[in-house]
């Protein structure tokens, strides 16, 4: 008998030793976690996470147990930018962090780990993507009786000192328009074909490249210019320096 009294006791004992304490000696959580309580004073439910401060239920030792023990987070030092998303014109860039030490008992959470902030790509390709290509038949430039060859826009291949192609550039035509079926060499042309234009010295000028070879992947804009109302776009698909297109080739003017 007087062991059972004894225990039940003991057991009153630590049962307020418990509800004195608060009970967050086991547990303590980070963040907001419902799950995690305990029994607090006169057996009333309390809180041992780290939300429990801005709720106003934590447990009675919530402070000399958790916040002692607590560890909060840590972070490295932020990365290098990364490039702006956009090659041309309105884009973003990122940078990032690690965390070296996670927080623990309900120790202050991380901070924001990535950072993004906007920014103007300056490719020297840009303004490349709004130029419309200017188009006619590689057979223009041989016929003496071309009337935009006598007119100056292209120069004769017997010229002394014609420099040879300065490149090729491949396209897929994604749209042809209806007045394009005016002349033989622009009947070729039509939806999903891919053709290859070829950019001469004489037709770039002193400019780095043709008017209108676009960018890469990019849907640009064309003119045939000996056919009238004959217009459309294309995507470009690459390009290749000195090079020759295979017939029936096409040319920047």
């Amino acid at each position: 008998m007087w062991s059972l009294l004894l225990w039940g006791g003991w057991l009153l004992a630590t049962g307020y030793l418990a509800g004195a304490m608060g009970g967050c000696w086991h547990q303590c959580c980070p963040g907001r976690n419902n799950a995690c309580w305990a029994l607090g004073a006169h057996r009333a439910r309390c809180y041992c996470d780290s939300y429990c401060e801005r709720t106003g239920d934590c447990c009675e030792d919530y402070h000399a147990v958790c916040r002692h023990a607590a560890v909060g987070c840590a972070v490295g030092p932020w990365g290098p930018w990364s490039g702006c998303s956009s090659l041309c014109g309105v884009g973003s860039k990122t940078r990032s962090r690690q965390v070296t030490v996670p927080p623990r008992h309900g120790g202050e959470p991380c901070p924001d780990l990535k950072q993004r902030r906007g920014c103007l790509g300056e490719h020297p390709t840009c303004g490349t993507d709004k130029e419309v290509a200017k188009i006619l038949p590689d057979s223009f430039s041989l016929d003496s009786r071309d009337p935009w060859r006598s007119a100056g826009l292209l120069l004769s291949k017997e010229s002394p000192g014609s420099p040879l192609p300065s490149y090729c550039g491949y396209f897929r035509l994604t749209q042809v328009g209806p007045p394009c079926r005016g002349q033989a060499w622009s009947r070729q042309l039509h939806r999903d074909k891919r053709v290859c234009v070829e950019c001469r010295g004489d037709a770039s000028r002193r400019h780095p490249h043709c008017t209108g070879h676009g960018l890469q992947g990019a849907r640009t804009f064309w003119v045939a210019a000996s056919v009238a109302g004959c217009q459309g776009s294309w995507v470009q698909e690459g390009l290749q320096e000195g090079c020759v297109c295979s017939p029936p080739a096409l040319i920047f003017v």
